[in-house]
C-alpha cells in the first residue's frame, strides 16, 4: 500500500512480554480469549495509510503489504506509544480530589484538564497520578491483515466520517456531485470540531473533492 491508500484492516494487538491482548477486531477471537466486551463493535477498521489514524508501526507495516496479506510483527515503543516519562507522573494535592468529589483509589483512572491518568498512590496529602499512556514503554506484537482497499469516493468519505465521529455507517448518507461532497446525517448530530476535522481529512486525502457540505435529515 502507498500513502493515501484507504484500507480495511483486521488486527490483534498484544503486549509482547505478557501476551496480553489489548485491542482486536475479531469478535470470535475476543470471545475465545475471554476479552469480549458487549459495548465494542468488532469488525474491520477503515483507515488512511499515512493519515495518522493508527500508530506509526502499523502504518509502516501497511506500506509493505498487499490486499489479502497477513503479517505478524513487533513494534518498538518508539513507533507505538513512546517511552515512559517520569515527567508525566504528577503530584496533585488530595484536596483537589475532595473538591471534585473523587475518591483517589490507587489503580483507578481520572481525567484532569482533558488528560486521563492512572492513580499510582496517595500519601501525605498528595496523590501521584501517572499520565503516561498505559502501553508506553512496551513492545507490542501485532497480527495484521489487509481485508480490502477502498477505491470509490463515497466509500472513502464514509470511512472518514465514521472513523472520526464514532457513529455507525447507517447514520450517514453520502452524495457526491462532481467535485462536491454532501454528508447527510440521520438522527445524530456532529459537533463543530468533528465537522472541521472530517472536512479537513476529506479535502486532504480525496483529491477529487473540492467542497464538503453537512446537512441533517429528519424523517416523519
Amino acid at each position: 500500500m502507498k500513502e493515501g491508500s484507504f484500507v480495511a484492516i483486521n488486527y490483534i494487538g498484544r503486549v509482547k512480554e505478557t501476551g496480553e491482548i489489548f485491542d482486536l477486531t475479531y469478535e470470535d477471537v475476543a470471545k475465545k480469549e475471554k476479552v469480549f466486551r458487549e459495548n465494542v463493535k468488532y469488525g474491520p477498521v477503515k483507515v488512511v495509510v499515512g493519515g495518522g489514524f493508527i500508530i506509526r508501526g502499523l502504518e509502516d507495516a501497511l506500506k509493505e503489504m498487499k490486499v489479502g496479506e497477513k503479517k505478524t510483527f513487533d513494534i518498538e515503543p518508539s513507533k507505538a506509544f513512546g517511552q515512559r516519562s517520569t515527567e508525566l507522573i504528577k503530584k496533585i494535592p488530595l484536596i483537589f480530589f475532595k473538591q471534585q468529589k473523587i475518591d483517589p483509589n490507587p489503580g483507578s483512572y481520572v481525567t484532569i484538564n482533558k488528560i486521563t491518568g492512572k492513580i499510582a498512590s496517595a500519601d501525605g496529602g498528595r496523590v501521584n497520578v501517572d499520565f503516561n499512556h498505559p502501553l508506553a514503554g512496551k513492545t507490542l506484537q501485532y497480527d495484521l491483515e489487509i481485508k480490502e482497499e477502498l477505491t470509490k469516493t463515497n466509500d472513502k468519505i464514509l470511512a472518514l466520517v465514521t472513523f472520526l465521529s464514532g457513529f455507525e455507517e447507517d447514520k450517514f448518507e453520502i452524495v457526491v456531485d462532481n467535485n462536491a461532497a454532501e454528508i447527510k446525517t440521520k438522527g445524530v448530530e456532529l459537533n463543530k470540531a468533528i465537522k472541521e476535522k472530517t472536512s479537513e481529512s476529506i479535502l486532504k486525502w480525496i483529491q477529487e473533492i473540492r467542497t464538503v457540505k453537512f446537512s441533517d435529515v429528519y424523517n416523519k
